[in-house]
């Protein structure tokens, strides 16, 4: 039975993966880099994240595991009001610590780190402001995100409330995918999430950048 009282038949699909993204905070509007800095959500953010909580309660997830920053523990505490689970706090799937870029906005990094950004945008591994690489942000998030989905049930569900660029680096890596490559993958909007289904030959995206229709991209991650 789900939370909303629907009967959810989910024998022999496999586990799934949902990763959300966190509800709006004052800077994705002003395109501010956020990164490991810890931002509230606003008004707007706290209403998405009711929302989307709503829809994926339908899911009847088992377990919730968020970055234990505060935009992204906010928005895991509307899912854990309606399911009634609890939320276990991770930093290992904090966003991706950029240094000097953080709090800066879009305009002012390509202003004054020009060069580094359209490396970064070419798909090299580039230390962002002198912060992580992309790859070592999938180091440390990837290995939280398997290690709750060993804990599931037989054809359980586990959600990830993370961050944008977290949420793409981990998805390319259970995916097997080339690092070069996860740009591919492209951006979140806020409090939209993606669907990983455990197959024959291992994780596979169901869905990405679902919940809404088409809107804006406005973080880290675009």
């Amino acid at each position: 039975m789900s939370a909303t009282g629907e009967v959810t038949d989910r024998r022999g699909r496999g586990r799934r993966i949902i990763l959300w993204r966190h509800g709006q905070t004052s800077w994705n509007v002003e395109r501010r880099f956020q990164g490991s800095t810890d931002v509230e959500l606003t008004e707007t953010g706290v209403g998405q994240a009711r929302r989307a909580a709503r829809l994926l309660a339908s899911l009847a997830p088992d377990a919730i595991v968020s970055s234990d920053l505060r935009r992204a523990a906010n928005t895991a505490a509307e899912l854990a009001a309606l399911t009634g689970l609890d939320v276990t706090r991770d930093e290992g799937l904090r966003e991706t610590y950029a240094g000097v870029w953080q709090g800066l906005t879009h305009d002012e990094i390509i202003s004054r780190h020009g060069e580094e950004y359209a490396a970064w945008k070419r798909g090299e591994a580039v230390r962002r402001g002198g912060g992580e690489l992309e790859t070592e942000v999938a180091d440390r998030a990837a290995p939280v995100v398997l290690r709750h989905t060993d804990k599931l049930p037989e054809d359980g569900t586990l959600v990830v409330v993370s961050h944008g660029g977290t949420i793409r680096t981990t998805i390319g890596r259970l995916l097997g995918l080339e690092a070069p490559h996860w740009e591919s993958l492209g951006g979140l909007s806020n409090c939209c999430w993606s669907v990983l289904g455990e197959g024959a030959r291992g994780w596979r995206l169901l869905e990405h950048n679902a919940g809404t229709l088409p809107e804006p991209v406005l973080g880290d991650d675009d």
